[in-house]
């Protein structure tokens, strides 16, 4: 049965969605149970998949094939290597988590509970997927989940709420409201999400088919891809830019980033996690299973690109950020200032910075996440995001105030938890290749400890209005549990990281060595051989083996 493992992770939650179909609304209780199981069931497994994967093997495991159409080339193809699995696990964790962070949402329940099952399993697709097109299918699939949550359960900012006429009418219908950047409603921030993000997945798009025109190979299966097709001069460019720009806006870098701060803050707590969590990380791995693996002589030659718009990631997410008053926006942009680390971690291309990279983006997963959980329960308890409007909750919300101290930490990469491993290795690993950007991060590092602390002081300590005198604090074992699961993940990968680090490096290792021509492009055994061990649905089919791997240069 641990064969079947990548589907039981996958399809638990699309099982959750159509039980949920056939339960009646008013069960409410069985509806939030229907979806605790589905996901738990993703969670469960995903944690037998992380530990059970074999570093000294290496290479794509738990691999699941089935032919979907021969005359296309297109296969249902789904495995994880060392930088799909941590992803995986990192979808199941907050997904399960915001099951309960929505424990509390009365409007329209089962239609909540479907849409969030439906984007987390997306995601999680992603992440699976050994074929272009069910990649490109899965990262479509998770921006309609993410068009519905933020028109439907989303919250309007404080500024949108201020925009009235003399009679006191809201301006909803006029083009100046529609054009107002600085005044966003729910439904502003769901178009201009979906707009960016289908606007430039046509970008991407362009880029796989381009793919699969000039490689010659009538197929979409990337390792296939990887090992047979060969791309040179203009044509290779070509490619590699539209891959790279088309899956970056969601990672998001800038300047593709103004989509992500304005649905974070109109997003519900639950939304809001996975889009920080996992849905910004689909950009990044989707730019390391394309543009890396089928394009590596390219990416050595155009990733400086990305280096160099890392620093204006990084610096004006982290300004924006500070001067931000409401939760949700300081949170959103310290999001996208941090992607930056992401870039400059894989634009080094350096074992040890894409190592870090990779790990980063498992941490900054759980440590934002539990920024928008607390940004959430808050906000559901004082009705507010307005940061000076706020002040003194600690005595109300103890608990809140201790899991943000922790959050906080992990965001600036303090040690204790898995973030300050994954920002160490991001800094060593770069300052050879890019000692600028470096300098940059570590600035960036000090602006997140100023703005992120600076908002925790003004949110729980100092004097409390007395209009939240009422707000209590998250008692209910429910509420409890995905701060608890969050902050164990994020504290125990740092106690005990061994196996986490051998997993990533068996998955980054056989990949910089290709793009370093460390080893040929071609596997060392015949293409012929290769397919057919490729087209093999057995667990332990692997792309790479241990002994490519460069011993020499591990920390």
């Amino acid at each position: 049965m641990a064969d079947y493992t990548l589907l039981y992770i996958l399809f638990a939650p699309f099982l959750g969605v159509i039980a949920l179909i056939f339960t009646p609304e008013r069960q409410t209780l069985l509806i939030r149970s229907i979806a605790a199981c589905a996901a738990g069931i993703s969670l469960l497994a995903s944690f037998y998949m992380f530990f059970a994967y074999d570093p000294a093997k290496g290479g794509f495991q738990f691999v699941q094939r089935y032919e979907w159409s021969r005359e296309l080339g297109i296969a249902f193809y789904l495995g994880v290597d060392g930088i799909g699995t941590p992803l995986v696990l990192a979808s199941c964790i907050l997904l399960f988590a915001g099951i309960f962070v929505s424990w509390h949402i009365k409007d329209r329940v089962k239609q909540f509970y479907s849409w969030l099952l439906i984007l987390a399993a997306a995601t999680i697709g992603v992440f699976m997927s050994l074929d272009l097109f069910f990649l490109y299918f899965f990262y479509e699939m998770s921006v309609i989940p993410m068009y519905l949550l933020l028109g439907m359960w989303g919250s309007h900012t404080k500024k949108y709420l201020e925009m009235t006429d003399p009679e006191g009418l809201k301006k909803r219908d006029s083009i100046g409201f529609i054009f107002n950047f600085a005044s966003n409603s729910k439904e502003y921030a769901a178009m201009k999400l979906v707009l960016f993000l289908s606007a430039f997945a046509v970008v991407a798009l362009m880029g796989i088919l381009l793919i699969y025109k000039f490689s010659g190979l009538n197929t979409f299966d990337i390792l296939v891809l990887r090992e047979q097709a060969h791309f040179s001069g203009p044509v290779a460019t070509i490619i590699w830019l539209l891959i790279f720009f088309g899956f970056a806006s969601i990672a998001p870098i800038w300047p593709l980033h103004s989509w992500s701060p304005v649905g974070h803050a109109a997003a519900p707590a639950a939304t809001s996690m996975l889009h920080a969590g996992v849905l910004m990380k689909l950009g990044h791995f989707s730019i390391i299973r394309v543009a890396f693996e089928i394009l590596p002589e390219t990416t050595r030659e155009l990733m400086p690109i990305a280096a160099v718009l890392s620093i204006f990631s990084m610096l004006y997410g982290g300004f924006v950020a500070f001067y931000a008053k409401d939760t949700k926006y300081v949170i959103g942009y310290s999001s996208s200032s941090h992607m930056g680390y992401v870039f400059l971690g894989m634009a080094a291309l350096d074992y040890i910075s894409l190592s870090g990279a990779v790990i980063y983006m498992f941490a900054h997963a759980l440590a934002t996440s539990m920024l928008f959980a607390m940004a959430g329960w808050v906000y559901d308890q004082t009705h507010t995001r307005d940061i000076p409007s706020l002040g003194g909750l600690v005595n109300r919300m103890p608990f809140i105030a201790g899991c943000t101290i922790v959050a906080c930490m992990a965001s600036v990469g303090m040690p204790g938890t898995v973030n300050f491993i994954a920002e160490v290795m991001i800094i060593v690993g770069s300052w050879n290749k890019y000692p600028l950007q470096v300098i940059v991060a570590v600035i960036g590092i000090v602006l997140t400890m100023g703005y992120l602390f600076r908002m925790m002081r003004a949110v729980f300590y100092g004097p409390m209005d007395q209009h939240h005198s009422h707000a209590h604090d998250a008692v209910a074992a429910v509420d409890r549990v995905p701060f608890f699961l969050m902050m164990a993940c994020s504290i125990g990968f740092f106690l005990f990281p061994g196996h986490f680090y051998s997993v990533v490096r068996a998955g980054v290792d056989p990949l910089v060595a290709r793009i370093s021509k460390v080893v040929p492009v071609a596997a060392a055994e015949p293409a012929a051989d290769r397919t057919v061990e490729l087209a093999s649905s057995h667990p332990d089919s692997t792309a790479g083996s241990a002994a490519q791997r460069p011993e020499a240069r591990r920390p």
